[in-house]
């Protein structure tokens, strides 16, 4: 059998803001086995899992801020035990926070910190990346040296395949060799022109400092439309033992909405037989 599917609710964001419950429904509707939250918009988690179990869709995961997480890890996380999430993520460092600032060591005893709280209630905690952990501490992609640094069994992989690739990577590659410890796999399409990443960070609302000349080079696409190779990274995923694959698209492409990028996502890993 081919792995169970989620959607990352922060591609219909909007309609979940507007509609919390009823765009849960229409993800079970397009065909999505499961979901990974980002926010619950002020909904009790015993009312969300109530209604999860109803539906038949499962609460796999969700992104949570680190700064929120750090400051009550344990309060923060319930939360999401309660939910029923079997995996928490770390979705996204702040500058300060990152991989050759000052402040990198002691982001990694801050995610060391919500792991083992984590791993207290019964979650996973993981670790999404972008493509700044790809910058080198001797000789070390930062992201490899923050995984030897905590052990396995409190920080396992979230790898996000459109950022992995933009790092210059092979998401394929990157994915095995993480194998066994990559239990949920990020799908995220894309497709560029040039080598500037400004335009792409413009489109998740950072401002970069790199020169734009064209900013329709960059856009995130629905799964099986853009540059990925999605067949690798589906067969990396399941070599590597991973249990989810998860759809995401920060922004539908140009013409498109975010409630028709997840569809034709689905409908793409439908036609795989996914």
């Amino acid at each position: 059998m081919k792995l169970p599917v989620a959607v990352q609710l922060y591609s219909v964001r909007d309609e979940m803001q507007s509609d919390f419950y009823g765009t849960i429904k229409k993800m079970k509707e397009l065909g999505y086995d499961g979901i990974e939250f980002a926010g619950l918009f002020g909904e009790d988690p015993e009312k969300i899992k109530a209604f999860c179990a109803e539906i038949g869709i499962n609460p796999i995961s969700a992104h949570v801020p680190y700064y929120d997480m750090l400051a009550d890890p344990e309060k923060v996380l319930a939360d999401y035990a309660a939910i029923g999430c079997r995996f928490v993520a770390v979705p996204y460092l702040t500058e300060e926070c990152r991989p050759g600032t000052d402040g990198f060591g002691a982001t990694v005893e801050g995610i060391r910190k919500i792991a083992e709280a984590a791993k207290k209630l019964g979650i996973q905690l993981l670790y999404h990346n972008h493509d700044f952990e790809f910058v080198k501490l001797d000789g070390e992609y930062a992201l490899d040296v923050l995984y030897s640094t905590i052990p396995e069994d409190l920080l396992k992989t979230e790898i996000d395949t459109c950022w992995v690739n933009v790092a210059g990577v092979d998401p394929a590659e990157y994915i095995l060799k993480y194998s066994d410890r990559s239990p949920v796999v990020h799908l995220k399409d894309f497709k560029k022109s040039g080598n500037q990443k400004g335009a792409l960070y413009k489109l998740i609302g950072i401002d970069d400092d790199e020169e734009q000349e064209d900013e329709d080079a960059f856009s995130f696409m629905p799964v099986g439309h853009g540059m990925q190779d999605m067949p690798s990274i589906l067969a990396a995923s399941e070599k590597a033992g991973a249990q989810w694959v998860v759809v995401e698209q920060d922004n539908p492409a140009k013409g498109s909405t975010p409630l028709e990028s997840v569809k034709l996502s689905r409908e793409y890993l439908k036609a795989l037989g996914w």
